[in-house]
C-alpha cells in the first residue's frame, strides 16, 4: 500500500466524530441514533474501500455526511418522486396524492384502537363499510353501497355475484383493456360469467341489446371508454335508454364508469367525463369506479346502486378477500366527507386542485421558479405546453399549462441523471429540451427542484 492511501485511512473521520456534526444531530431528531449509527459505519466502509481501490485522493467530511443523509433518504425501496411531467393522475407515479385532511386522519386511525368493527352505540361488533357508506350515499344519491380493494375487484365481485353462469350483454366498441393488461372479456371469463357481446367496434344500437336477451341474461353492461375515444362512423346507446331497457325487460344495468368523478367536470371545460351522480340519475342499477383517479382519494373500487343488489354482493365470499383496510377505509372517509361542498373539494383534494388550476395561476408558478433559477445560474426558458388528467381519464382532454424548459444537447442523460437526485425528479423531453411542468409540481418541492437542477448541471 503507497503512503497516499495510508495517509487517507487514518484521516478517515471515527463514527462517533461524524455523529457529533451538525448536520447529523439534525438528523438524529427525525432517525433513530441506532439507524443513523449504521449508516454513518456503512458509508465510512464505503469510502475505505474507494481509497484502496485508489478512487479517492482526499477526504471530505461535508461530502460524507451528504452520503449519509442520502443513504438515510434512499433507505426505502419505495420512495416519494417529485412529478414534472403533467401528468396529473401518473399510473406508474402512484395515481392521486392524497389530501391533508385524509393524511391526518390516516395516521389518527393508524396509531391507535379503533372502531373499525365495532358499533360504539350497541357495545357490540359492528361492520367495516359504515364508515363510508352514508357519505357516499349522500354524495351519489343511492340506496346502496360497498366498497373493495380497486376498480377490478370491484367489476368481478359484481360480475361473480350476479352473474356467474349466466350471460352479460355488452357492446364490443367497449371490450376495453386497461394498464395491466386488465382486459373486460378475461375478467368476464374468470369470475364465471358468459360474455354476450353485440353490435360492431364503432356502432351498437339498443335493438342489438334488445335482440340479445334471453332467459340466461344476468344484466347488461355498459363499461365507459376512459382511456381512449372512437371517432367518425358511430353510434352507441345512452345510459338513459340502455336503462329503459332494463326496467322493460327486468334486467339490472351495470355501468363500468372506471375513473369516476363527483364534480361535473364539464363545468370546468372537460366534455367526455360523465360523473357518477349523472350516471346514477340516468338509471344504471349498479355503478363501479375507482377512488385513486378523478376522485382522489386511495386505491379502492365502488360498488354503488341498488341496495338489494349491494346486499347480494356484500354476502359473497370473495368480499373478504377483496375488503380493504383500516388506513384506506380513514382516507376515504376523510376524501369522502371534502365532497360535501364541492368549493371545498377543489379547493383541498389535489388531483382535482391541479385538474381545473388555471393557466394563468401556472404560469404565475412558472416565472416564479424562472427567478429562482436565474439566481441560481440555471438558463430555462418559459414555454406554453399541454398538461394531461392521465390515469386513463378524459383521453381527448389536454390541459393548458406552462412549463419550464432546459435546452440540451444531451435529453436523455440529464433526465437520467435527475432521477439520481433526491428526491428524484421525473420529467419529459421535448425536441431538445427537458420539460418541467409546472401543473404537477406542489408548491413544497419548487426549492427541492431547483437543488436537484442544480446539482445535476
Amino acid at each position: 500500500m503507497n503512503l497516499d492511501k495510508t495517509k487517507l485511512l487514518r484521516n478517515i473521520p471515527a463514527v462517533d466524530r461524524i455523529l457529533k456534526n451538525e448536520r447529523i444531530e439534525t438528523l438524529l431528531s427525525n432517525y433513530s441514533y441506532s439507524l443513523v449509527r449504521e449508516c454513518t459505519r456503512k458509508v465510512l466502509n464505503r469510502l475505505r474501500d474507494k481509497i484502496l481501490k485508489g478512487y479517492v485522493s482526499q477526504i471530505d467530511e461535508d461530502k460524507i455526511v451528504e452520503e449519509i443523509e442520502k443513504s438515510l433518504n434512499q433507505r426505502y425501496s419505495l420512495r416519494p418522486v417529485i412529478n414534472a411531467t403533467g401528468v396529473v393522475i401518473h399510473t406508474n407515479l402512484g395515481r392521486a396524492i392524497l389530501p391533508d385532511e385524509a393524511i391526518k386522519h390516516v395516521i389518527e386511525i393508524a396509531t391507535s384502537y379503533s372502531n373499525l368493527e365495532y358499533d360504539l352505540e350497541k357495545g357490540q361488533r359492528g361492520k367495516r363499510y359504515v364508515h363510508i357508506v352514508d357519505a357516499i350515499k349522500k354524495i351519489a344519491d343511492v340506496s346502496g353501497a360497498v366498497v373493495v380493494n380497486n376498480n377490478a375487484g370491484a367489476v368481478f365481485l359484481c360480475l361473480n355475484t350476479l352473474a356467474r353462469g349466466k350471460e352479460v350483454i355488452v357492446s364490443r366498441g367497449e371490450l376495453v383493456e386497461i394498464g395491466g393488461s386488465f382486459r373486460i372479456p378475461d375478467v368476464m371469463t374468470q369470475s364465471g360469467a358468459i360474455l354476450k357481446e353485440v353490435g360492431t367496434t364503432n356502432k351498437t344500437r339498443l335493438s342489438d341489446y334488445e335482440n340479445a336477451i334471453n332467459e340466461n341474461t344476468a344484466f347488461l353492461l355498459k363499461v365507459h371508454r376512459s382511456n381512449f375515444k372512437i371517432v367518425g362512423f358511430t353510434e352507441e346507446v345512452s345510459i338513459r335508454e340502455l336503462s329503459n331497457l332494463g326496467k322493460q325487460k327486468g334486467i339490472p344495468v351495470m355501468v363500468d364508469l372506471g375513473s369516476g368523478c363527483f364534480i361535473d367536470l364539464k363545468r370546468y371545460g372537460f366534455f367526455t367525463e360523465p360523473s357518477v351522480q349523472e350516471v346514477v340519475r340516468e338509471g344504471a342499477d349498479i355503478v363501479t369506479f375507482s377512488g385513486d383517479k378523478l376522485l382522489g382519494g386511495a386505491q379502492a373500487g365502488f360498488i354503488i346502486g341498488r341496495d338489494d343488489l349491494i346486499e347480494q354482493i356484500s354476502k359473497n365470499p370473495l368480499m373478504r378477500a377483496l375488503r380493504v383496510d383500516k388506513m384506506t377505509l380513514a382516507a376515504l372517509e376523510a376524501t369522502l366527507m371534502l365532497y360535501l361542498d364541492e368549493k371545498e373539494a377543489i379547493e383541498k383534494i389535489p388531483t382535482l386542485r391541479m385538474i381545473v388550476e388555471s393557466p394563468e395561476k401556472i404560469k404565475n408558478r412558472a416565472l416564479k421558479i424562472l427567478r429562482m433559477f436565474k439566481k441560481e445560474g440555471i438558463d430555462a426558458t418559459l414555454k406554453e405546453d399541454v398538461s394531461m388528467p392521465g390515469g386513463g381519464s378524459l383521453p381527448e382532454n389536454g390541459i393548458k399549462t406552462y412549463v419550464v424548459a432546459i435546452k440540451t444537447t444531451q435529453t436523455e442523460e440529464f433526465i437520467k441523471k435527475l432521477r439520481k437526485t433526491e428526491p428524484p425528479v421525473i420529467a419529459r423531453i421535448k425536441e431538445d429540451f427537458v420539460i418541467f411542468d409546472v401543473r404537477t409540481l406542489q408548491e413544497k418541492e419548487i426549492p427541492l427542484l431547483v437543488k436537484a437542477i442544480k446539482q445535476v448541471l
